[in-house]
């Protein structure tokens, strides 16, 4: 085994590990630079949850603050992001566990972003998730003012 490999082509480090394990050579496996993968896939789940939630919240925010710009992109985006919420998280059940510290990331990034493609200041904004995640991804949930 190559002790470099994983720094010069992770690609090939990846594979060449994927053969140790399935051949069950784990003395010849670089396991702690596969548990320390293995970690940042689980991270990167939670960033792409966080993500699509920010997304979400985005759009709510503006269909709530902005009645007179909805518009069928806005629509399409929070349908999208809801379906693609519901995959991540039948895809990755123990995400569940983490909804609450998630939104709240993502309500923070959502207010950003708010304000970013708006310009209504943050400040005008509640200062924190005014909706459970339930009524998020709610197919019926359309927060009006």
């Amino acid at each position: 085994m190559d002790s470099n490999l994983y720094e010069r082509d992770f690609y090939a480090w990846a594979n060449e590990q994927a053969a140790l394990l399935r051949a069950g050579k784990l003395d010849a496996a670089d396991i702690a630079h596969i548990a320390e993968e293995i970690e940042s896939m689980g991270r990167t789940e939670k960033r792409e949850l966080v993500s699509r939630l920010t997304v979400l919240l985005l759009h709510l925010l503006k269909w709530r603050f902005q009645p007179d710009r909805r518009g069928n992109s806005w629509r399409l985006s929070v349908e999208e992001q809801r379906y693609r919420i519901a995959d991540h998280l039948d895809d990755n059940p123990s995400l569940k566990s983490k909804l609450d510290e998630a939104i709240e990331s993502a309500y923070r990034l959502a207010l950003i972003e708010v304000e970013r493609e708006t310009g209504m200041p943050r400040r005008g904004l509640p200062a924190r998730c005014p909706w459970s995640f339930d009524q998020m991804v709610d197919d019926g949930f359309w927060p009006d003012a």
